[in-house]
């Protein structure tokens, strides 16, 4: 079986949007990563950091999903990282409410042995020097896939650089393109990302579908249309999780399987959107995957006749 490593956050969000609000509830990038993945046939091993207060229900049933928790670090005298936010009425913007670092600040990802031979490697949105230590332990993975945001940008832009230059598959938001690249057209700012160092640059639009870029090849994947979001927190880590969840599994990284990895990537996006936090994850079975899967195939199925 092949390996897929997740390094990023398990955390407690407190989130409210349009339809309501929780208390601190379990979040964090490679919970939501982690989640997606376990459903692909591949030995899924989480790499984080958490404190004394994260209860241990939250860790067994990680391990009950097939998760191998071996790589998440427990400081019993320090306390999880915490974010809060607010959703607007449109639910694509949000206001910060709080961002609590605690065990994060000082967090040193050590990868287990038995994964340092991982295939895929999925470094989760943390300092580009914690992602760059991953890349240490992981030389001879197979693809390693990148999820950074606006604010490594903006306050780690060197280090940033050195982990794009390492890494063959980038994943950002369309808004994060634009910054990296300084260019406003996506296609060209996919190139200037390629001129980086990345084989594959994905660009994620929200409820607008995600676009995947490879030399001149383009391909676009369509969010599905739902008639209720409850909470985005996590679709974009929960499309990470199937996007590499599929290629660890499938272990072919052209860009055909790229394609499908994306549309893997944004049906399970399209599950995490429906309740808060980790919920609707936590139960989603693998028929209701497929069947959704086969609405992603007739939203862009069409023939022509010339």
């Amino acid at each position: 079986m092949s390996k897929l490593v997740v390094v990023g956050t398990v955390a407690f969000d407190a989130i409210e949007t349009p339809f309501g609000k929780t208390d601190k509830i379990l979040g964090g990038a490679a919970t939501f990563i982690g989640l997606a993945a376990s459903h692909f046939n591949a030995e899924v091993g989480l790499v984080s950091v958490v404190g004394g207060d994260f209860p241990e229900n939250y860790l067994t049933m990680l391990q009950d999903r097939g998760m191998n928790i071996e790589g998440i670090e427990i400081v019993t005298d320090g306390k999880t990282f915490f974010w809060s936010g607010k959703y607007h009425n449109d639910m694509n913007t949000r206001d910060t409410l709080a961002t609590e670092l605690n065990v994060l600040a000082d967090f040193n990802p050590i990868v287990p042995e038995h994964f340092k031979d991982a295939n895929v490697v999925m470094l989760g949105n943390l300092h580009p020097a914690v992602q760059l230590g991953v890349i240490e332990q992981t030389k001879d993975a197979d693809l390693h896939i990148l999820d950074t945001m606006n604010f490594w940008m903006d306050s780690a832009l060197d280090l940033l650089k050195e982990v794009i230059a390492k890494v063959d598959v980038i994943t950002i938001n369309d808004e994060e393109a634009r910054q990296l690249s300084g260019e406003y057209s996506l296609v060209t700012a996919a190139k200037k990302i390629h001129e980086m160092g990345p084989k594959y640059v994905v660009i994620k639009k929200g409820e607008h579908g995600a676009l995947l870029f490879h030399n001149d090849e383009i391909f676009f994947a369509p969010a599905l249309p739902l008639e209720e979001v409850f909470d985005p927190t996590g679709a974009g880590d929960t499309f990470a999780g199937g996007f590499a969840g599929f290629l660890a599994s499938s272990r072919d990284y052209s860009f055909e399987n790229m394609k499908r990895a994306i549309i893997y990537g944004s049906n399970f996006a399209s599950f995490a959107v429906e309740k808060f936090g980790t919920e609707r994850m936590q139960t989603v079975t693998n028929d209701e995957i497929s069947k959704r899967l086969e609405q992603f195939k007739a939203l862009t199925k069409f023939e022509i006749n010339n």
